[in-house]
């Protein structure tokens, strides 16, 4: 068996889950939904019969979990072989338990560095299966199940996904990118756990609470005073975990991911030739 090209000369990422143009429309699928439902809002006119329902939140949080395990089989079937399924196993499990230890306390999260850092090596579709599997386990082991569980799951598998798709760098340039990178990731992570759940917000003051059907500039408003009266101070410490985990744990744990890949040779093509028969000696 051989190597691909892209290890042979020492690529920054393999690509443990291969996504192929189904796959590909199916987290199209996914994200789109993901978007409507963590927006809508902000997208919804006055007069539309969205914007009457006091129920539309849940709408999405029902449908959410279906379209997410439309999108996670797809990505199983076809397109991940044994040795990503076991590695996605063990990151899946580290993550979780790195997550309570940071228990969420004023923002610190000890568990987006490693899916930053894998999405990088092992490309975008791992990233994204990672972060949502990861969140699930660790919910289940926390037993943080809830309505806002697809959203993180969702969330953190676009994280992942992302950290994938970044352009390229070595040394200490792929570093300081991927520690800007887990900073911003922080902040838009908070920012969209924050506006599924402002609808839901009761007994604020009007200038901070969600008014369906208004004006999408005045709600934009008073969502920006919410997050900044409620959130900021947990989305700034869980930014700046990010990005210095990434710094101090970035240089060992990409050299680690990437020996596993390398052995492992996920996009290695395997070549079989037909056996030599000896004939024995008379």
């Amino acid at each position: 068996m051989s190597l691909p090209p892209a290890a042979v000369h020492g690529a920054t990422r393999w690509h443990a889950v291969r996504i192929r143009p189904r796959t590909l429309l199916s987290l199209a699928l996914v994200s789109t939904v993901g978007l409507l439902a963590f927006c809508w809002p902000l997208l919804v006119d006055a007069g539309a019969s969205l914007a009457d329902r006091h129920d539309a939140p849940w709408l999405f949080v029902l449908l959410l979990p279906l379209v997410l395990a439309v999108v996670l089989a797809e990505l199983a079937e076809g397109a991940m072989d044994a040795k990503a399924v076991a590695l996605l196993g063990v990151l899946a499990s580290v993550g979780a338990a790195l997550r309570p230890l940071g228990g969420g306390a004023a923002g610190f999260e000890t568990v987006f560095f490693l899916l930053i850092l894998s999405g990088r090596v092992l490309g975008r579709g791992f990233g994204f299966v990672l972060g949502s599997v990861t969140l699930f386990a660790s919910a289940l082991l926390t037993a943080g199940v809830g309505p806002w569980l697809p959203f993180q799951m969702l969330a953190a598998g676009w994280v992942g996904f992302f950290a994938g798709c970044l352009p390229r760098a070595r040394g200490w340039r792929e570093i300081a990118l991927l520690s800007a990178y887990g900073g911003v990731a922080g902040l838009a992570y908070g920012a969209l756990m924050n506006l599924w759940m402002w609808p839901f917000v009761t007994g604020l003051d009007s200038g901070l609470s969600f008014v369906a059907g208004d004006a999408v500039h005045d709600n934009l408003t008073r969502f920006a005073a919410y997050t900044l009266a409620t959130s900021l101070g947990f989305d700034i410490p869980r930014a700046v975990t990010n990005a210095v985990l990434v710094a101090l744990t970035g240089r060992p744990v990409l050299l680690a991911l990437r020996r596993v890949a390398r052995r492992a040779a996920f996009e290695a093509t395997p070549r079989f030739e037909p056996a030599t028969v000896v004939a024995p000696e008379s």
